[in-house]
């Protein structure tokens, strides 16, 4: 693998991409920690404090802790993923939309046009949101978080988080194009890493006080690459259904007769699942920071990491949009039809509505079996935090984003550099994405 690294350094256009990939994240960076104008920062990042486990503590997290200190990245890249999954499931049900999707390269560049314009749109109602939400929240001391409400502060908040999501989808799509990966699932990588340094200064304090002693300290840090190794091997894992296409005569050529398989991913709706989950089960926790009644206030606490409740209704939601995102993502009927017109079928399968019925049923049993896995990576920061008093969460949505883009681009990085007849990062096989 060291060899592999050295090999980087000998391919100009791999060394420009990957120094380009790198200054964008750190224009990213430092965009985090420049903050919109009129907020009382001490008192902001103090009410975030109290309210960990919400659904801003979320946001938050996804956004590099921008928006903790209201930077003018503080939406973060959230507004465009949800675009684009707003966009993914109208092509579903608008007829115009899907035919768009099958055009090939020019259809494409339309739907990220549109989610250009959603991402906008969405940035707007958000901006406005947290204007007026700001407006209302006082810090744990009872300090104004916003130094001077009105529609001014509400105009300039909109404008600046607007503005600042905007620019981070153009960085994304710079990083796509000149750098190595993709630059929104980077962006969102950069997010979350940032907060490990924290991380290990506040575990290397509990150490030294003797809060955590030296044995559990080992425990879980062994505890963590298995969970990683795991994710890896799970993210990695797929069932390979045999196609076979029947030999074709015309003229004086064969065409066809070769085997082929359809590889069915066991986790093939990525992240999505744990971010609907969250969001929709961590949203009457949300509300009772602005509502003040004694039945919302019982209802957010039942829903807050830890309680039994909350972990019952967290995994039912991931199975439930673990089913629902691959049924929209991926059409058995529309594979059997393409196979059926091309000539090719499963050994001891008929051709047509049979072979959807197989395709069906084997992607249902590995989807359960995905969205188990899901739900015990998901779960298992509660039982870290409880047990073995972990200052920082490990596991979930965010260990499941790290991973996944760090294959992918392990992944592009050794393409670019197979294809220029240098050696990978493995001797003995090759460092495979997630697509």
């Amino acid at each position: 693998m060291l060899s592999g690294f050295q090999n980087i350094g000998r391919i100009p256009e791999l060394k420009r991409r990957i120094a380009m990939t790198l200054a964008l994240l750190a224009v990213y960076r430092v965009g985090v920690h420049i903050p919109t104008p009129g907020i009382n920062t001490e008192a902001l990042m103090s009410y975030f404090r109290a309210a960990q486990g919400t659904l801003l503590g979320l946001f938050d997290m996804f956004s590099g802790g921008a928006l903790s200190h209201l930077s003018v990245f503080a939406l973060g890249i959230m507004p465009y993923i949800s675009a684009s999954i707003i966009l993914q499931l109208l092509t579903v049900v608008i007829p115009t939309l899907e035919r768009l999707s099958k055009e090939g390269d020019a259809g494409r560049k339309k739907i990220t046009q549109y989610t250009r314009y959603g991402t906008v749109v969405l940035s707007i109602i958000q901006g406005f949101g947290i204007a007026v939400g700001l407006e209302r929240m006082m810090s744990p001391g009872d300090v104004p978080i916003v130094l001077q409400a009105g529609w001014g502060f509400r105009l300039i908040t909109v404008l600046t988080l607007t503005a600042g999501t905007a620019f981070i989808m153009w960085l994304g799509e710079q990083i796509t194009e000149r750098g190595i990966g993709n630059g929104i699932s980077l962006i969102i990588f950069a997010g979350i890493v940032a907060g490990i340094p924290n991380a290990i200064i506040s575990t290397s304090r509990l150490v030294q006080t003797g809060e955590m002693s030296i044995f559990t300290l080992a425990l879980m840090g062994v505890m963590m690459l298995a969970v990683i190794a795991f994710i890896i091997f799970m993210e990695r894992g797929q069932r390979r259904i045999p196609v076979q296409y029947a030999k074709r005569v015309v003229g004086r050529r064969v065409y066809g007769g070769q085997n082929t398989h359809i590889p069915l991913k066991i986790n093939s709706s990525g992240v999505i699942p744990p971010i609907f989950a969250s969001s929709i089960i961590m949203f009457p926790a949300t509300l009772a920071n602005f509502i003040d009644a004694p039945w919302m206030k019982s209802v957010a606490d039942a829903l807050m990491p830890g309680h039994w409740v909350y972990s019952l209704i967290y995994i039912a939601a991931i199975v439930f949009f673990c089913f629902f995102y691959t049924a929209i993502v991926f059409n058995p009927i529309d594979v059997s039809e393409n196979m059926k017109k091309y000539g090719g079928f499963i050994p001891g399968i008929r051709p047509g509505r049979p072979t959807a019925e197989y395709i069906d049923k084997v992607l249902s049993r590995i989807t359960l079996g995905g969205a188990i896995y899901i739900s015990a990576v998901c779960v298992l920061p509660t039982f870290l935090i409880s047990k073995f008093n972990v200052p920082f969460y490990f596991g979930g949505t965010a260990l499941l984003i790290v991973i996944g883009v760090a294959m992918d681009t392990l992944a592009q990085i050794e393409a670019h550099m197979l294809s220029r007849h240098y050696e990978g990062f493995l001797k003995k096989g090759r460092v495979k994405g997630r697509r």
